[in-house]
């Protein structure tokens, strides 16, 4: 069982999707969007302890609502859930969404991560700052975009390092893409012990992160749990946020599979993960592009590239984060000594 990257190595390397990045460098926050060219299957998994998110109620596999018109990952906590709202604008400009009696409602779900306390301007008075951010992103999706300290990891952070958007992607043998997009801001650490090395190195392809491998021998205390918790830590006051997408053809309840699957990259990737105050999602997009329908053992491999897309992308978010004025914390390149 063998995967390759696909020609961008991005999320859009999956048919039917762009995206789109906006954010402020004074602000050192922003969004993400995921538009789907057309309604897509969706739904989610959340792991953390302590998540933000918005209309994630209805990705349920047994509520109603199959397909969504776009997903938004944002920074700013609470009040990054007003991107949605901005992305919902552009979308209702261009006549996408959901027809209800003759009213047109795109579908936005969202999630947001804490960056408040990362340095940056947060004194934003009477006008926050993020439907804004959200409808400039819309506007701006593509089949390219940037990763690193861009969008919804402009000002993430994970206990040593600066965060970042990562992605990366997957095509299988029976030529399935799956594809995976994060904004990395977790309580934990994606490197091993204070080194350059990632924890997701035995998934890397074409040294996308480095190809620095594991550290030899294991440094004492790589194991040592190193978080970025204060004495009182707030719920909600990091996250990693993401998407998993395929071109498989899935229903709503194997699109939340999916993105079970999924979570297992970041167990890969960070260390630790899933804690009580990160607020860990994946929302999940089966776009069915390819036509193809999985078998079981399909199914298995679907899921396996699925924790390895994940899992790389994590590794690329930290690995492409630019040094910024005002940062409270190193980038990878200068652990690295690049």
């Amino acid at each position: 069982m063998r995967f390759v990257s696909g020609p961008r190595n991005l999320l859009t390397d999956v048919a039917g999707l762009r995206v789109g990045n906006a954010h402020d460098d004074k602000l050192k926050s922003g969004v993400t969007v995921v538009l789907c060219d057309v309604p897509t299957i969706a739904s989610y998994m959340v792991l953390g302890g302590a998540p933000g998110t918005r209309d994630t109620d209805l990705l349920e596999p047994h509520n109603t609502v199959e397909t969504v018109n776009a997903v938004v990952l944002s920074g700013g906590s609470a009040f990054g859930l007003d991107a949605a709202a901005g992305v919902q604008a552009d979308l209702r400009e261009k006549g996408i969404g959901f027809d209800v009696a003759g009213h047109i409602v795109p579908i936005v779900p969202a999630a947001i991560l804490f960056d408040l306390a990362n340095g940056g301007d947060k004194d934003w008075g009477d006008s926050q700052p993020y439907r804004a951010l959200g409808k400039l992103a819309a506007s701006r999706a593509a089949e390219n975009f940037d990763i690193g300290t861009a969008g919804a990891g402009a000002g993430a952070t994970t206990a040593d390092l600066k965060g970042g958007l990562g992605s990366a992607s997957a095509v299988l043998e029976n030529g399935v893409t799956v594809a995976a997009l994060v904004a990395v801001n977790a309580v934990g650490t994606a490197n091993v012990g204070g080194t350059a090395s990632f924890w997701a190195a035995p998934f890397e392809q074409d040294d996308e992160f480095g190809g620095l491998g594991f550290p030899h021998p294991i440094p004492e205390g790589a194991r040592d749990v190193v978080t970025k918790l204060t004495p009182r830590p707030a719920p909600g006051a990091n996250t990693t946020i993401a998407v998993i997408a395929t071109d498989a053809k899935l229903s709503k309840a194997a699109a939340r599979r999916l993105a079970i699957a999924a979570h297992d990259g970041y167990a890969r990737a960070i260390w630790p993960a899933h804690t009580a105050m990160d607020g860990d999602l994946i929302f999940a997009l089966a776009t069915g592009t390819s036509d193809v329908e999985l078998g079981v053992n399909d199914v298995i491999a679907l899921h396996a590239a699925a924790s390895s897309a994940m899992a790389r992308a994590i590794a690329r978010g930290v690995h492409a984060a630019t040094p910024s004025p005002g940062d409270l914390l190193p980038v990878w390149s200068q652990r690295a000594g690049a």
